[in-house]
């Protein structure tokens, strides 16, 4: 049998914002380049996602030079965001922790408050290499990660998605599938592996890069979310709950973390090294 390679890659510039799918991509230490290195707060300073906010589906991030960003969305004139200049540190809440970040022009504000119709700020991760830790329980010691929940990069299976689908099906609401894989917003989508074979998987290589798999990706309310129009509905969570329960988590997709950086490619093999 082939081994299974990468089908699709995806870079989500500011969290919780439609991103892009490039042919290439950099992996860095913390992710891949230019992956959720900016993120809403609102006027109490706390990050804000889809969890709070679907109407963020709707709107897009274009990576630019530099790291900037050009923002869209339906109604919206398009608003390039350039990187902060070096200054003041702001430090923003995230899942319950201070990250210090720097703030972005004032018009990006104003865009994104004008799209959510709540007031709200743009920030950006200065320094990835330095700012954010990985989950300690699961991290080796000096590992960091962008704005991402948790962890640098989101592995994703088509196989698993086909899977998942075909149990949604057979459980009586056919109505809320099949889902697509941008409901589960992954780094790096894989074909060719069996349904869950990613479970078993430790180590991979991909490209220049090597990963080391940390966990399994709890799912959320965010999954839910139609992408393409904001609606929630209750899967896959319902699902996940009977059939991929691993401890608290109801789990769909793998979190791994960068042990070589280098250029990963659609269509490089995915070697499983342990």
């Amino acid at each position: 049998m082939a081994n299974p390679y990468v089908h699709s890659l995806h870079v989500h510039p500011v969290k919780s914002v439609a991103g892009t799918a490039p042919a290439e991509a950099a992996v860095e230490p913390w992710g891949l380049s230019g992956d959720r290195r900016w993120a809403l707060v609102d006027t109490s300073g706390t990050v804000i996602t889809q969890r709070g906010q679907p109407r963020l589906a709707l709107a897009a991030a274009r990576p630019l030079a530099g790291g900037a960003v050009a923002l869209s969305a339906p109604g919206m004139a398009e608003l390039v965001v350039e990187v902060p200049e070096p200054g003041p540190l702001e430090p923003v809440v995230l899942f319950g922790k201070k990250v210090e970040t720097v703030v972005a022009a004032g018009a990006a504000a104003d865009w994104f408050s004008a799209w959510l119709g709540v007031p709200v700020r743009l920030v950006h991760l200065d320094d990835p290499a330095v700012r954010r830790p990985v989950d300690p329980e699961y991290a080796l010691p000096g590992e960091t990660v962008s704005l991402a929940d948790g962890y640098p990069v989101l592995l994703a299976s088509l196989a698993s998605l086909d899977a998942l689908n075909s149990l949604i099906a057979q459980g009586g609401h056919p109505e809320e599938g099949p889902l697509p894989m941008n409901r589960f917003r992954p780094n790096l989508v894989v074909a060719g592996a069996g349904p869950w074979a990613e479970d078993g998987w430790q180590r991979i290589a991909v490209g220049e890069a090597v990963f080391r798999v940390a966990r399994e990706c709890g799912r959320c309310i965010v999954t839910t979310t139609d992408q393409a129009t904001a609606e929630r509905g209750r899967e896959p969570l319902r699902t996940l709950g009977t059939y991929r329960r691993i401890g608290k988590s109801l789990a769909f997709g793998r979190q791994l973390v960068p042990v070589r950086t280098g250029i990963v490619r659609v269509g490089d093999e995915v070697r499983v090294l342990g």
